[in-house]
């Protein structure tokens, strides 16, 4: 077996088709959270969302990460299955050997996966967050903040996806379209170590347990408790993340990680960094099970047998 497989992209795609269509409406209320003004709690959140915006409000912003993010995925799964598949056939040193369990390979495949993520998904994360914030309160905070859009009511600063993409580049420049990478970086790579490596041991776990091969429900369990662990852990991060990238649609405030961090701490205290926490281990439960179910079950097919996948 080569150490690498064009498969493991394609069901990378396809379960990040099926992950954004069961995740979205609750990224939006995560991203308003954490980045917007004005929202009390969770539920206060949807019914402001929904009062304001109808049930439309919470796919906001879809299109371009299902066109998008499903890239993302390929890339991050084809990333990390490859990476962990060369890591254990050179220990092994038998090309057709399947890599065993191994933890130092698990983490280095799954940190190889949290580098490449933000250069595929700083610029989709951005123009995500940008097109959810955009129909918040407006409320200039800070007198000296100059304004760069007009109030909330009037019309959006961004008219759809590519518009936003040529706005932020021509007002930006094309670093723009990587603003809050580095606090990406600081969420993803640690973040992809307890997805992946969760996964792969609970599932095997429930499978050496049933005495059986990995069935759907399996897939469904491990991926929706690893997908929590992940989220739920990588929320202070994330939130810092999610401040960056939406800072620029009305204003410009933060001037990087460490003064986001800083501005927020003392302005809202320790308790910001664990805005959307709830619905972020929330969200990444069916969010992830949907993503492993679609990936597994695709390389199945693809591979054209039902045997264990290498994931």
């Amino acid at each position: 077996m080569s150490s690498f497989q064009l498969e493991d992209f394609v069901a990378g795609w396809i379960g990040g088709t099926a992950s954004v269509i069961v995740g979205h409406p609750l990224d939006t209320v995560k991203t308003r959270l954490q980045a917007g003004i004005g929202y009390g709690s969770t539920l206060s959140c949807i019914r402001m969302v929904y009062r304001r915006e109808s049930v439309f409000g919470f796919f906001k912003g879809m299109s371009f990460p299902l066109a998008s993010i499903a890239v993302y995925n390929s890339v991050v799964f084809g990333v990390f299955s490859n990476v962990r598949r060369f890591l254990g056939q050179h220990h092994c040193g038998e090309p057709e050997t399947s890599p065993p369990h191994n933890l130092s390979d698990l983490l280095l495949a799954s940190m190889a996966a949290g580098v490449v993520s933000v250069g595929f998904g700083g610029p989709v994360d951005l123009i995500k967050i940008r097109l959810q914030m955009q129909t918040q309160p407006f409320r200039e905070a800070n007198l000296g903040l100059k304004s760069r859009a007009v109030a909330f009511g009037e019309q959006p600063v961004y008219q759809g996806p590519v518009h936003c993409i040529v706005t932020i580049v021509r007002t930006e420049g094309l670093a723009g379209l990587y603003r809050g990478a580095s606090a990406m970086l600081l969420r993803d790579v640690p973040g992809y170590c307890l997805y992946f490596v969760p996964y792969v041991f609970l599932s095997e776990w429930i499978t050496s347990e049933a005495h059986t091969g990995r069935s759907p429900c399996t897939m469904l369990l491990a991926g929706g408790v690893a997908g929590a662990i992940s989220w739920g852990t990588a929320t202070p991060m994330d939130v810092v993340k999610s401040r960056l990238q939406a800072d620029g649609v009305y204003l410009n405030k933060y001037k990087g990680v460490l003064d986001c961090i800083s501005q927020s701490y003392q302005q809202e205290g320790l308790k910001v960094f664990f805005r959307g926490i709830t619905v972020n281990a929330v969200r990444g439960f069916p969010t992830s099970a949907a993503m492993f179910l679609g990936y597994e079950l695709s390389l199945q097919a693809l591979r054209g047998n039902h045997s264990e996948t290498s994931s």
